[in-house]
């Protein structure tokens, strides 16, 4: 008699006693740890989906966590037969990329300017040296999303994208969301958050292929709270209104002259040369973090005569407005449910997420799931095409109701049904809503309406591979001609590329910065109506009586 064991899409089998990290290791699987699987240093966290009951009470090393998730080294199954499935947070890989991002048409280009340069076999970080060795030099741009991590290795001679890779954040344990993090790193003390984040970063890291200490800089961009996470900072003031960065507070008292860090990488754990330097780019204020600030520099608003808009959806969803005169910013409390979060079968747009749904005439649900695997669940770009479809069809109307059951089977794997439920339609109703708030309040704060909008960045891997008509079927993105909506992929990575790659573009984005105007959406008065309108499924058309001032 044994357990069943499904990890990681692998399957195998199990006995008690045998814990979830040594039955990994048969697999193959590889699993973050740096103790030796003694409990200690926490990296190795899996989420349990199926059979938690099979296993053994959490032990004293698992305090910090809540179910579903466990240490896989403490974890053994405790009986017998049945079946357990569990996967670690890293679940698939980017395409590798092989050149550095280029510009929006029209955009001034910007001349290859890293601050590490070479001189011989001399390595020189700011014209002061730090390394001697033959051999190409590299850097690293990060960008830490609540939910996803992205990291893309670039030779700093050339600026070619030699490799890139992503993961789930493995910090979920501590809550889907910003404020839940900022709440368990406040009460923890320990910077559990910040030990597991680098041990699965720096797994990363020592997979590219290149020694980890020819990498001499690293440009990190994230949401306010990711960031100072990284940095070992406290988030508890993020969390408290008016929710400001230490960084912020330091700036207004004269502390500091920006709100960009750095920290050489000795001091944070990843294992690059030790004099590396950990460069964080600069937030602009609350919520609107580095993440917003690199969107910015990948689409060069700062040169742009054109009104553009930047909205990278996600757990915060960052809203830029603006051209080089006059820049507004704002961070919507979307939640992680477009993301994959609080949704029944919800997933990262990883390996076994369903991407694309539609329904065809004769009722026929036609999928495409990412890698070409079974499929596991949904992703975000496929819970907007599912429920256009729904509304399409008549199955959903535009409160989000289903016309019959509460139900729908969106694929099957085996006997197991991924289905997308009116629960799920609540959760992503919500998510749009604060979305179509920020978009409204923004506009509105501005003083444009949609149709006076020249280009609408859709950014962020979820927006990369969105539907258009089924976004603005379901009322996710405003109603606008389809000739002005870019889908430009993930823009805040691209923006730290450009900060490791150009000095010019990093100084010139910490003046921008400071001349950004912060949108507060939570004072505004009209928040909560603009939120319930969003709320429903229907289509997001021009503000004409928000917008005037």
């Amino acid at each position: 008699m044994s357990v069943k064991l499904h990890f990681n899409g692998l399957t195998g089998e199990t006995r008690p006693g045998i814990s979830l990290f040594t039955s990994a290791e048969k697999l193959g699987i590889p699993v973050p740890s740096s103790c030796n699987k003694q409990g200690k240093c926490k990296e190795c966290v899996v989420e349990i989906t199926e059979g938690a009951e099979l296993l053994s009470k959490p032990g004293p090393e698992e305090r910090h966590l809540k179910p579903p998730f466990r240490l896989s080294c403490c974890a053994r199954p405790a009986q017998e037969e049945g079946t357990l499935r569990c996967h670690t947070m890293r679940r698939g890989a980017m395409k590798i990329e092989k050149h550095a991002f280029e510009l929006p048409t029209g955009a001034r280009k910007w001349a290859l300017d890293p601050a590490v340069t070479r001189d011989g076999d001399r390595i020189l970080l700011d014209g002061t040296e730090i390394d001697r060795r033959p051999g190409p030099i590299h850097g690293l741009a990060i960008d830490l999303g609540t939910t996803t991590i992205v990291i893309r290795l670039l030779n700093l001679e050339s600026g070619e994208v030699i490799a890139d890779s992503s993961f789930e954040n493995p910090q979920r344990f501590g809550g889907s969301d910003v404020m839940a993090r900022i709440q368990y790193d406040t009460e923890d003390r320990t910077k559990t958050l910040q030990r597991t984040l680098v041990g699965y970063l720096s797994r990363a890291i020592r997979e590219f292929p290149v020694d980890p200490r020819s990498i001499y800089e690293v440009a990190l961009a994230g949401n306010s709270t990711m960031r100072d996470l990284f940095f070992k900072l406290s988030v508890y003031s993020i969390g408290q209104s008016p929710y400001q960065s230490l960084t912020e507070l330091e700036l207004a008292e004269g502390k500091r002259t920006t709100t960009s860090l750095a920290e050489p990488a000795r001091k944070l754990g990843l294992p690059i040369h030790p004099n590396a330097r950990i460069y964080g780019l600069p937030i602009i204020s609350g919520h609107v973090g580095a993440d917003a600030a690199a969107c910015m520099l990948a689409v060069d608003i700062m040169n742009e005569e054109r009104i553009v808009a930047v909205m990278d959806i996600g757990t915060n969803t960052e809203l830029i407005v603006g051209n080089k005169h006059k820049v507004l910013a704002a961070s919507c409390p979307a939640g992680p449910a477009f993301e994959g979060g609080q949704i029944t079968f919800g997933m990262p747009g990883l390996p076994g997420a369903i991407e694309k749904i539609t329904i065809a005439d004769d009722n026929a649900v036609h999928t495409t799931v990412i890698g070409n695997v079974p499929p596991e669940g949904i992703c975000g770009s496929g819970l907007v095409d599912v429920m256009s479809e729904l509304l399409r069809t008549g199955r959903m109307n535009a409160l989000g109701r289903f016309e019959e059951g509460s139900e729908f089977v969106v694929a099957t794997n085996g006997d197991r049904p991924v289905t997308f439920s009116e629960a799920d339609v609540n959760a992503l109703a919500q998510a749009k809503g604060a979305n179509v708030a920020g978009l409204q309040i923004a506009f509105a704060e501005y003083g444009i309406r949609y149709s006076e909008l020249d280009v609408f960045y859709l950014a962020g891997g979820f927006g990369r591979h969105l539907n258009i008509e089924a976004s603005k079927r379901i009322g996710l993105i405003p109603n606008i001609p389809v000739e002005k909506i870019v889908q430009v992929g993930n823009a805040s990575v691209e923006g730290a590329c450009i900060a490791l790659l150009s000095r010019a573009k990093r100084a010139e984005l910490e003046q921008l910065v400071r001349r950004v105007q912060h949108c507060r959406l939570e004072t505004h008065p009209g928040f909560f109506d603009f939120f319930v309108n969003g709320c429903q499924f229907a289509a997001v058309d021009n503000t004409e009586e928000a917008a005037r001032p």
